[in-house]
């Protein structure tokens, strides 16, 4: 497993994950992306944003992490952010924001929860446009150089393996296709006249 900047060529596949797992980036930039993939299979395992608010006051925020169900629970996630962070820190920002209502997920990395209350206008602004679609949604900030990968998470990436989605699927019969024994076709030798 390893995690990459995304590219072009992987808008598609970014869009549709997008929509399948029902996260909102109304403001789309493939190149804001990174993309953690299967070394041997090259199968896409999860992805995430970084995004940079302009302004008076811009501020960088890591949004739209996703990981399939059928990578969860095995550091793709906390892979993905890592590599946000490190982004964040490479392109000069200090303080890493996420507004999220899976904190505790967050707080493991070294994110600590804000107060409303105390936030400046433009983050205030920002978590109340996330808590639109996310109501259990609160602010969380990191120092990039305070970002702790626990060891669980990086040994189960190192071994990172799709799930099965399940049984196998049936396999089809002319049955499943309205034809049976007595259904002539074009190919059939058995004619009655």
């Amino acid at each position: 497993m390893y995690v990459r900047d995304a590219k072009n060529r992987d808008e598609v596949w970014l869009l549709d994950s997008l929509e399948e797992l029902g996260l909102d980036d109304g403001s789309f930039r493939s190149r804001d992306y990174v993309i953690a993939l299967d070394e041997e299979s090259n199968e896409k395992a999860g992805f995430g944003r970084i995004r940079v608010h302009k302004g008076d006051t811009p501020f960088c925020e890591i949004t739209c992490v996703g990981v399939p169900e059928r990578w969860r629970r095995q550091g793709v996630g906390a892979h993905v952010v890592e590599r946000l962070v490190d982004r964040a820190s490479a392109e000069g920002f200090d303080t890493v924001y996420g507004f999220s209502s899976a904190h505790r997920y967050c707080t493991q990395f070294g994110f600590e929860a804000l107060d409303a209350d105390d936030l400046p206008e433009v983050l205030r602004s920002r978590l109340e446009q996330v808590r639109e679609a996310d109501p259990d949604a609160i602010a969380l900030r990191l120092d990039p150089g305070k970002f702790m990968m626990p060891e669980r998470l990086r040994e189960r990436f190192k071994v990172a393996a799709p799930k099965s989605a399940g049984a196998a699927e049936p396999e089809l019969t002319a049955e499943d296709f309205g034809y049976d024994e007595e259904t002539p076709t074009k190919y059939s030798t058995n004619l009655r006249r």
